[in-house]
Formats: C-alpha cells, structure tokens, sequence
C-alpha cells in the first residue's frame, strides 16, 4: 500500500520534473529570501483523474524552482497495517479516511506558509478543502482553494451557505473564467490561473489522411454524457461503415456503457477500460479524431492533450469547454446533447483533411502559447510571493513553437 507523498518523494507518474534553467525564472534575490513553504492538499494515489495530475504536476515543478519547499497532505490518505481494514467498511471508511485527514491537517499545515487547496464540489468539498480552508485559517496561514468542478453552480445554489461561505476564508482560483463568472454570481471574487501540460510527454503527429479512428476517455460518469457520444458514432457509422471508436477509462457506468455499445449496434469499438498513462499517450497517438461529448464541464486536461497530439478536436460546448476551445480555429462545438450536430462535426473534419490540419497546428500552438508551464507556473509563482507580501517579478510568455 502506498504511503502519502511527502516533499521529498520524487515526481509520481504522469509529471516530470524539470531543471532549474527550465522551470520558471529565478527571482532577483531569491537565494536570500527563506523559502516558501508550500503544502499542496489535493486527492493521492490510487486515485487517478484531473485533480491528481495537475497537483503533482504542480508539485514536481514547484520543488525544481528556486524559492520554494513543498508539502503534501492527500485527502484520502491510506491507513497502514491493522487499520486498513477499516477503510474497507462503508461509513467506517469514511469517518476513518477524515479523521486521519484532519490530523495530518493539524500535524503538517502548522509548518506551511500557503496552503493550496485542491477542491471539487458536494461532499468532497465538505470533507476535504473545508476542512483544510478551516485549520488554514485556524493557524493563520494563506490559503488558496484552486477549484475545479463544473458541478460549482449547482453545488453553490443547493448547499447551505454556511458550508459554501467558508470558500471565502481563501483566495479562489479557478482554471476557467466559466468558474469566476459561477462564483460572481454568489459574490465571491475568483481569478483564473489555467491548466497546463508537459507537452514532452506527447508527440504531434501529423494525419494526412486523417482516418475515422475515434477517441473518448472520460470518466464512466453520468456528467460525461457517454449515450451523446455513442449515438453520434453510430450516425458517423452510417456513412463511414468502417470508422473505429476507442473508449478509455472507468467509473461507475461501465456496464451501461457496453449495454449501450450492444443496444446500439455499434461495430469496430475497441473498449479498453481503465489505461496507465503511457497507455492513455499511446491512444492520443492511435486515433484522430477526439469525441468529447459531456454535459457539465470545467476544464479537461485531455483536450489540452488532444491539442499536443494533432487530433482533431469535435467536443460539445459544455462550461469552460467553451473558453479552451474556438470553435473553428482549433476544434469545432456543438450544444449539450446534440448527438447529430456532434456526428455533423466529425465527418466534417474527416471530410476536410486540411481544414482539419490546420485547426490541429492551431490547438498545438494555442497549448504551448498559453498552457504550458513557462506561462502558466510564473503566474502561480507571483501569487505565492504576492500572498506572502514579497516583490512579484514581471510575468514571462513562452513563444509558440513550431509545429
């Protein structure tokens, strides 16, 4: 079983960390100053998903620039020895999970200086960030909840205020100005800092021609609108009988979504399930064309993917997707549930090879001019140093390369 990371672990999968010269720049002075001392709290291993790749991402980075020492403290730690057994009890495993959770929040925050909390929305809001944003504040510490759902206003409008104002004890950042304009409305101020991608870690290739192999690798979640996706690959079936479709991932409706494949008739679906992130790399360089069809959505790390391997992006225009992506420059959308529109799409880029290419170049240099960490980490850095009253250097801008 696997032990909490501290700020001595080495980088976990699916970051890498980078040398000095790489990483953001140093700060005039830095090696004078004491370094700030960073506690990340954010959901660990086993769990796998957005909110663990960005935070260890962010960790990795964070412990290769100057200026800066780094703690973590998961949400979901895993007990050890005797006591494992009781997070295989329901409910048991829920009080267990969170009082383990609030020592580790009692024992480590005390030694940090900013407190950057991880956070989605429901009942993982109430057991973990609140409680963090709470003993943050308990010992005078700056704190950061950097959220990250689409559920955020249904989760601001149905949970009771008492809960939801405790968001306001921190400094909000959100990934997308979809979520500063949700928060607005409560009157909470939010800021944007985006996601961002180790584009290494994924090769461009360009399509030409440019197949009808098909990817989906969201969560096996009701959110993710998997039915949408499916009824449009059977319309795209219609007229191209040998287009393929890959599906990835995991989540409670994988038995519904094969009953859906069957039910439907589909042919040529390669279902693949739950994949290692060096899986998940080599399906971006299968497949050519992305089918993203959800209903709810914040800020999907496997668009920015997408956008790093040439595939050619056909997504609904669901919450913050509508900010990632411009709909004929670097992808085309469609509305929530438009299975035709969302089919309409697809043939469209396989029937227009080079308005395809053209719209995979842009999403490639829209990545790497505005979301990889040579931008995205100086942004984060100056809001530390700002948080802690020190001087903020002037942000840097990393050129597009060629693609």
């Amino acid at each position: 079983m696997s032990r909490p990371a501290t700020a001595t672990d080495p980088a976990i999968i699916g970051t890498q960390a980078t040398d000095d010269q790489d990483a953001a720049p140093a700060r005039a002075g830095a090696a004078l100053e004491t370094p700030i001392r960073v506690c990340v709290v954010a959901p660990g291993a086993p769990l796998i998903g957005g909110q663990v790749v960005q935070s260890q991402r962010l960790m990795a980075h964070l412990r290769a620039t100057r200026g800066f020492e780094v703690d973590f403290v998961p949400n979901n730690p895993q007990l050890r020895g005797p006591f494992a057994a009781l997070q295989r009890v329901k409910y048991v495993r829920t009080i267990a999970t969170t009082a383990t959770f609030l020592g580790l929040l009692l024992a480590r925050l005390r030694k940090a200086d900013v407190v950057h909390v991880f956070s989605a929305s429901y009942w993982s809001y109430l057991i973990g960030p609140m409680l963090a944003i709470l003993v943050g504040r308990l010992y005078g510490k700056q704190v950061i909840v950097n959220y990250r759902s689409g559920e955020c206003e249904d989760h601001l409008t149905h949970w009771p205020r008492f809960i939801t104002g405790t968001l306001g004890l921190a400094r909000i950042i959100t990934p997308t100005p979809y979520l500063t304009e949700v928060f607005a409305k409560f009157g909470f101020e939010a800021e944007v800092i985006p996601n961002y991608l180790d584009i290494e870690h994924l090769a461009f290739r360009p399509r030409e021609p440019r197949r009808p192999v098909f990817l989906v690798n969201r969560l096996f979640d009701t959110l993710y609108n998997y039915p949408c996706a499916l009824d449009a690959f059977r319309l795209v079936q219609r007229d191209l009988p040998e287009a393929r479709l890959i599906i990835a991932g995991y989540g409670p409706l994988k038995d519904q979504i094969l009953r859906w494949i069957d039910e439907k008739g589909l042919r040529n679906v390669d279902f693949r399930g739950r994949v290692t992130p060096a899986e998940m790399r080599q399906l971006y360089y299968e497949a050519d064309v992305y089918l993203n069809s959800p209903d709810l959505d914040c800020f999907p790390g496997s668009i920015l993917e997408a956008f790093a391997s040439g595939i050619a992006v056909v997504s609904t225009n669901a919450g913050g997707i509508r900010h990632l992506v411009d709909h004929g420059r670097t992808g085309l959308l469609t509305e929530c549930g438009d299975a035709d529109g969302l089919a309409r799409n697809a043939l469209h880029v396989l029937r227009n090879p080079e308005e395809a290419s053209a719209m995979a170049c842009a999403g490639r240099k829209e990545l790497e001019r505005r979301y990889v960490w040579p931008v995205v980490g100086p942004a984060w850095i100056d809001t530390y140093r700002e948080m802690m009253g020190r001087k903020v250097v002037a942000r840097t801008s990393a050129a597009p390369a060629a693609v």
